[in-house]
C-alpha cells in the first residue's frame, strides 16, 4: 500500500510534536533553564502558525494528504479547518508567552510546556483527521496533557479541578468511542467521509443507528466544550488552574473540541433535523444557564467559566440548522471569542503577576482599574463589549449577527428567541464587569510593575480588537466569510 505525505501540509501538526520531544531532551540535558522552554515553545507555535498561513487553502478547496493509492485520504484540510488551526496554534503561543514570567520551579517550567506542544498539536491535527482512529488519538492528545497542566499548579483547588477534568474526560471518551462504534456500524467505514454517510443513509436501519452515532458524539463532544448539562467541571477546573492555563482551556480546547464537531459535520448535511434538535437543546441551556450564573458569580475565573459555558451555545447555534453556512457561521464565532477571550485572560493575568494571584480573582478587585492602570482597564474594556457584541467592538455584534443569520433562515423561531433573550441577558453580565471598572476602590492597592511581556501582549490584543472592529472580515475570513 503506497501513501503519499504533504509535509508541509503535516506541519502545524509536527512542529509542535516534534518541538516537545525536543524540549523533553534539552530539559533532560539543561535541566536548569527554566522560563527559557516557555520562549522555545512559543517560537515553536508561532513556526507551526506560519505553516499554515503559508498553505492556507483558497475558496472551497480541500487539501489532502496521506492518501492511499486509488482510496482515501487520512488528512484533509479546508478554508475553516485552517483557520481553527491558526486559533489553536495561535492561542497557544499567547498563553505560553503570559506564562513565561510567571516564576515556578524549573523543572515544572519544562514540563508544562511539552505538556502545552502536545495538547496545541492535538488541537491543531484533530481538524484534518479523517479517519475514526486518528480522530479519536488527536482529541484526546488535545484533552489529556490539560488535566495535568491544571494539576502542575500544585494546590489543593487544582487538585480539585484536575480530578474534575479528568472524571469528564474519561466520561467523555467513553461516550465519544461508543458515538465512533456506532459510525462505523452503520457506515461499514472507519473514514469520516460523505460518501460513507450517503450509503448509510439510504438503509432506514443503517440511518436510524447512524443518528444515534451523531448523538453520542455531540454528547462525548459537548463535555470538552462546557455544554449543558455537561459543563460542570469548567468553574472547578477554571478556578483552580493557574491563570494562563484557565485560557488554555478556555481557548485553544474549545477549538480542538468545535474542530472535531465539524469534522463530523461537513459529512452529515442530509441527515435531517432530527440529531440537530439536541445541538438546539444544548445552545439554549448552554446560553442561559451560563449568563444566569455569571450573574452570580462573584470570582473572577469561574465567571470567565460561566462566560464560557455562555459562549458555547454561541458557537454551537448555527450548528442546529442544516444551512450550507452553518459551518461557517460557528467556526467565525468562535474565532471571535478566541480573541476575546485570550485578551481577557492576558488582563487577568498581568494583574495577577503585578499584583498578586488575590487581586486578579475577585472581581471586586477592578474596581477603579481605569484611574489605576488604564491600559489594562481599555483593553478589558474592549474585549468585553467584544463578547458583549456592542460597538465599539463592532467584530462581536458582526459574530453575533452571523451566529443568528442560518438559525433565522431556517426559521427555528423558538431558538431565534431564546438566543435573542440571551443576547440581551450577556450585556447585563459583562456590564457587571464594565461597571466595576468604573466604580471606586474601597481600600488602597499597593500595585507592582506589570511585566514588559505582559504590556507587549495587551498592546497587541488591545491593537488586534481595534483592527478587527474596524475590518472584521480580517478576522472572519480566516474561516471563508
Amino acid at each position: 500500500m503506497t501513501i503519499s505525505y504533504d509535509w508541509w501540509l503535516l506541519a502545524p501538526v509536527l512542529v509542535p510534536a516534534v518541538g516537545a520531544v525536543l524540549l523533553l531532551v534539552l530539559d533532560a540535558i539543561a535541566p536548569r533553564l527554566g522560563r527559557a522552554h516557555w520562549w522555545l515553545a512559543t517560537v515553536l507555535l508561532l513556526a507551526a502558525a506560519a505553516t499554515v498561513v503559508m498553505r492556507m487553502p483558497h475558496g472551497d478547496a480541500t487539501r489532502q494528504t496521506l492518501c492511499v493509492r486509488g482510496g482515501s485520504c487520512f488528512y484533509a484540510l479546508d478554508h475553516v479547518g485552517a483557520g481553527l488551526q491558526l486559533a489553536a496554534l495561535v492561542g497557544a503561543a499567547v498563553i505560553a508567552l503570559l506564562a513565561g514570567p510567571i516564576r515556578v520551579p524549573a523543572e515544572r517550567a519544562a514540563v508544562q510546556a511539552v505538556l502545552l506542544l502536545a495538547s496545541a498539536a492535538g488541537a491543531a491535527g484533530v481538524a484534518g483527521a479523517r479517519d475514526l482512529g486518528s480522530w479519536l488519538v488527536l482529541l484526546e492528545l488535545a484533552t489529556i496533557p490539560s488535566i495535568a497542566l491544571v494539576a502542575l499548579r500544585g494546590r489543593r483547588s487544582a487538585t480539585d479541578g484536575s480530578l474534575a477534568l479528568l472524571t469528564t474526560a474519561l466520561v467523555s471518551f467513553a461516550i465519544t468511542v461508543m458515538g465512533a462504534a456506532l459510525w462505523f456500524a452503520a457506515t461499514g467505514s472507519a473514514m469520516i467521509d460523505s460518501a460513507a454517510v450517503q450509503t448509510a443513509i439510504s438503509d432506514p436501519d443503517n440511518r436510524r443507528v447512524l443518528i444515534l452515532a451523531i448523538m453520542f458524539i455531540v454528547a462525548g463532544l459537548a463535555f470538552k466544550l462546557s455544554l449543558v448539562p455537561f459543563h460542570t467541571w469548567t468553574p472547578e477546573a477554571f478556578g483552580g488552574a493557574s491563570v494562563p492555563i484557565g485560557g488554555f482551556l478556555a481557548v485553544t480546547s474549545k477549538v480542538a473540541a468545535l474542530s472535531a464537531l465539524l469534522v463530523i459535520f461537513r459529512t452529515v448535511p442530509l441527515i435531517g433535523s432530527s440529531s440537530m434538535v439536541t445541538v438546539a437543546v444544548l445552545a439554549g441551556l448552554s446560553m442561559t444557564v451560563g449568563n444566569v450564573m455569571a450573574l452570580r458569580e462573584r470570582q473572577t475565573l469561574r465567571f470567565l467559566a460561566w462566560s464560557t459555558v455562555s459562549q458555547a451555545g454561541w458557537v454551537v447555534l448555527p450548528l442546529a440548522s442544516t444551512a450550507g453556512s452553518a459551518i461557517r457561521a460557528s467556526a467565525g464565532y468562535l474565532l471571535v471569542y478566541v480573541l476575546a477571550t485570550i485578551v481577557v485572560f492576558a488582563v487577568v493575568t498581568a494583574l495577577a503577576h503585578a499584583d498578586g494571584r488575590d487581586e486578579a480573582t475577585a472581581l471586586a478587585s477592578y474596581g477603579g482599574l481605569f484611574r489605576r492602570r488604564p491600559l489594562l482597564a481599555l483593553t478589558l474594556s474592549l474585549a468585553l463589549l467584544a463578547l458583549m457584541g456592542l460597538p465599539p467592538a463592532l467584530v462581536g455584534l458582526v459574530a453575533k449577527v452571523l451566529a443568528f443569520e442560518p438559525v433565522v433562515g431556517s426559521s427555528m423561531w423558538p431558538l431565534a428567541i431564546v438566543a435573542a433573550v440571551n443576547a440581551m441577558l450577556g450585556v447585563a453580565v459583562y456590564l457587571r464587569w464594565l461597571r466595576i471598572l468604573f466604580g471606586a476602590r474601597r481600600e488602597p492597592v499597593h500595585a507592582g510593575q506589570v511585566h514588559p511581556v505582559h504590556q507587549v501582549v495587551l498592546l497587541l490584543g488591545l491593537v488586534a480588537l481595534a483592527v478587527t472592529s474596524v475590518a472584521p472580515g480580517l478576522l472572519l475570513g480566516l474561516v471563508g466569510h
